[in-house]
């Protein structure tokens, strides 16, 4: 179904034919819905838009009896009720009016294409058909009035700048026509006379481009008492120092064209540009190659329209740590000494802000984090004094000056786990692979199964950009299998970036190295010493891990937070926070864990930290708190997995047992059984001396896991009658403990079930007391 507004009312159905909506309340219904397709639009604004002030007696029921009438005149569902409004079933390009809105939008968007943007201008014009809803005349409804006006304002809007990008590309002569009755029908539109003045001008009319000014001039003194805007009388006097017809305009950016498509930013480029409209300084903030340059000049790029000095690239990344900012942002601005003002042996930036005071630019800062205090304290100058300037800054960290609005680039969202092709398609990380990569191999095959290796490729990747192009780039002489199956040498593999990029962005490796480069001594100890987790680490943890060696353990949250805050690490959680990093900065801080020799020392620090939480939650598991310990233990579930699998590599059978008597009981409990009766069989099989205390209870451990389910009975006599053989040597400890005997007598005497278990009546442990489950009895009915 189409339905037209701008111009007659018309609705066709998709069968060609036309729908009958009469009277002015049906076809205001169907407007009102229309303008929102596919959205609940409430029943007060819709009364509202029909009735105005002067409501009708019950209300929802007239408007119930309305939109009755309306299904009845469209096709079946295309009306939907909803608990608080209605809805029109229909596409957004559907409506002529929604469908001329977004063109607008797109064609405003291209400020760098007048070509794209005179064609998207002409084709939303050309919805029009006449005056708009000019056949429905609701009374004294204020709010249809509104969008009746709204849209002719926004028609003439479009057709000013539909004649702008025109006499942009040289078509003003050809439009003076046009122009001249628009003039006539607007004489107050300046923008209009502006077009009409520079189009006389392009067709060698001067002198009736200054009678045009001066008709204009005249009629703004006689309707309004108003002189001429700033604007226009800039195009007069351009026209009187003859300047005008010059095809050459005054630079207004220095960003350079790109020669790649800007991909899976949309949502962070309109983020960031809502930013810079309501705070004069924005940081852009992330770890290196996600993108903070691209997203910045993208996001500046769609503001060169609204910016009347433009926008300005300051690229800091050439500039040594001591490098003069002030001086790089002469370059990136334009400005030759010569034409600054103040006097010549001012300081750069005064002289900076005297040239730049009354600007209404952009100014880009890229890449502070290596000058951020030179670049913070530029910044904090020059917004002081030039009040029309606003500052996009991209940075590792903040610049930390009051004021400051930040946007931190996450990585580019991967698909969920059980997505589906399509879903894996439009994925933001496997759309920019498939690009790049369909650059360098045209032969390149994206069918099921390549796309679930590019998934595996990106979510390796972590999404980063730069990561996911180099490895883009290495699809020119890999298979995407082949490249999936060496990332674990991540960065060796990925070194392919193009010779004219930055140096830190030809490889991973540089990429991470530069942020490395930039941290104090304390802050790579810490850094390297977190690789050893698995799965985030709470405070507590880190604190524990990563102190010694001139790191004192108060000094950990504050080294916790400037990682975070150069975008090293990730801060996730409200009421307690754990720190994660990123799987590239992970595996390179484990490389430089290796190369200062601590590797060893940083696995012991983790291993004795988990058993120690192990070994004091598990008596609780067996309490009325046991649900608080459980998820304090899920929580550390891959670094308890991690540090007893360390472990188990390291050979440390001592060390690996006492883990696994730790944490047997929250494996059993949550559901972990497969994994944890692998763990602890593996520590029994490991060589070494093991205190018969630890090693009595991992036995117990072990027969609890045989016994609790359908099993091998014979494997289950086998592990009682080793933990009966400890348990003898030492007596008490663990309650499980407690239970071998009783199932050694049962072994010897089947019978004897009840007497068997009689000792553990009066056992201090009140677990030992409740009794386990039986042996080949469900666990899930055991008493707690």
């Amino acid at each position: 179904m189409q339905i037209g507004m701008l111009g007659p009312f018309e609705v066709r159905t998709d069968d060609g034919g036309w729908a009958d909506v009469p009277g002015a309340r049906l076809r205001g219904l169907l407007i009102a819905l229309a303008l929102k397709p596919g959205h609940v639009v409430p029943k007060a604004s819709l009364v509202d838009w029909i009735w105005g002030e002067h409501l009708p007696a019950g209300a929802t029921n007239a408007l119930q009896r309305l939109v009755s009438r309306l299904r009845k005149a469209l096709p079946d569902g295309v009306v939907e009720s909803r608990p608080d409004g209605y809805r029109l079933a229909v596409e957004p390009d559907a409506v002529d009016a929604v469908r001329f809105e977004r063109l607008v939008i797109a064609g405003q968007a291209c400020t760098e294409d007048a070509s794209r943007r005179v064609r998207l201008l002409r084709e939303a014009l050309e919805l029009w058909r006449g005056a708009a809803m000019q056949d429905v005349a609701l009374q004294d409804s204020a709010a249809f009035d509104a969008a009746v006006g709204r849209f002719e304002g926004l028609r003439l809007t479009a057709t000013e700048e539909r004649f702008d990008a025109e006499i942009t590309l040289g078509r003003g002569a050809e439009r003076v026509t046009e122009l001249t009755d628009l003039v006539a029908a607007h004489p107050l539109r300046e923008r209009f006379v502006a077009a009409l003045m520079r189009a006389l001008v392009a067709a060698g009319r001067d002198s009736e481009a200054l009678l045009v000014y001066q008709r204009a001039r005249e009629a703004l003194a006689d309707a309004l008492g108003a002189d001429p805007s700033p604007e226009l009388s800039a195009v007069h006097l351009a026209l009187l120092r003859g300047e005008l017809g010059r095809r050459e305009t005054s630079r207004r950016t220095n960003l350079r064209a790109e020669l790649t498509t800007f991909v899976g930013r949309g949502a962070d480029t309109a983020a960031v540009r809502e930013l810079i409209a309501g705070h004069r300084l924005t940081t852009v903030t992330g770890p290196g190659g996600s993108g903070k340059t691209r997203l910045a000049t993208e996001t500046a790029r769609t503001l060169l329209g609204e910016l009347p000095d433009g926008a300005w690239l300051v690229e800091l990344a050439a500039i040594g740590a001591d490098g003069d900012v002030a001086q790089a942002a002469l370059a990136g601005l334009g400005l030759r000494d010569a034409l600054l003002g103040g006097a010549p042996n001012a300081e750069l930036t005064d002289r900076i802000v005297a040239a730049i005071r009354e600007r209404e630019a952009l100014l880009i800062l890229d890449n502070c984090e290596h000058v951020i205090e030179s670049a913070a304290s530029f910044a904090h100058r020059v917004l002081g004094e030039c009040r029309g300037l606003r500052i996009l800054a991209t940075s590792r960290e903040p610049l930390g000056i009051t004021g400051e609005a930040l946007w931190p680039v996450e990585p580019l969202a991967l698909p969920e786990g059980d997505a589906g092709p399509g879903e894996i398609e439009s994925s933001p990380a496997v759309q920019l692979l498939r690009d790049r990569a369909g650059a360098v191999r045209r032969d390149l095959a994206v069918d099921a199964p390549t796309l679930a290796t590019m998934v595996r490729v990106c979510r390796a990747l972590d999404g980063m950009p730069l990561a996911i192009e180099l490895a883009a780039a290495r699809l020119r002489t890999m298979s995407v299998d082949q490249l999936a199956g060496r990332l674990d040498d991540r960065f060796r593999l990925l070194t392919g970036g193009s010779p004219t990029a930055l140096p830190r962005h030809k490889t991973l490796r540089a990429a991470v190295d530069w942020s490395w480069e930039l941290l104090t001594d304390a802050e790579r100890r810490v850094l390297r010493r977190l690789s050893v987790f698995s799965g985030g680490a709470s405070l507590e943890a880190a604190e524990r891990v990563c102190a010694g060696d001139a790191v004192e353990q108060e000094q950990v949250l504050e080294l916790l937070t400037t990682l975070a805050e150069k975008s090293l690490l990730l801060a996730e959680g409200d009421s307690a926070p754990r720190y994660r990093m990123l799987g590239t900065i992970k595996e390179y801080a484990g490389h430089r864990l290796a190369e200062a020799g601590e590797s060893v020392l940083a696995r012991h620090a983790h291993l004795a930290y988990f058993t120690e939480l192990t070994e004091t939650a598990e008596p609780h598991l067996r309490r009325a708190e046991q649900l608080d310990w459980l998820a304090t233990l899920g929580a550390e579930h891959d670094n308890i997995a991690s540090a007893m699998r360390g472990a188990l590599a390291a050979g440390e059978a001592q060390a690996a047992m006492r883990l696994a008597a730790g944490a047997g009981w929250y494996w059993w409990l949550s559901g972990h059984k497969t994994e944890g009766m692998e763990l602890i069989t593996a520590a029994t099989r490991t060589p070494g001396e093991v205190t018969d205390d630890v090693r009595a209870t991992v036995y117990g451990l072990v027969v609890l896991f045989v016994t609790s389910g359908p099993g091998d009975e014979h494997q289950a006599a086998e592990w009682i009658h080793k933990a009966y053989r400890f348990s003898r040597r030492s007596p008490g400890g663990h309650p499980l403990i407690g239970f071998v005997a009783p199932l050694e007598r049962m072994l010897q005497a089947p019978d004897a079930f009840l007497p068997a278990f009689e000792p553990l009546l009066d056992d201090e442990d009140p677990w030992a007391r409740a009794g386990p489950a039986a042996p080949g009895q469900d666990a899930d009915r055991a008493r707690p």
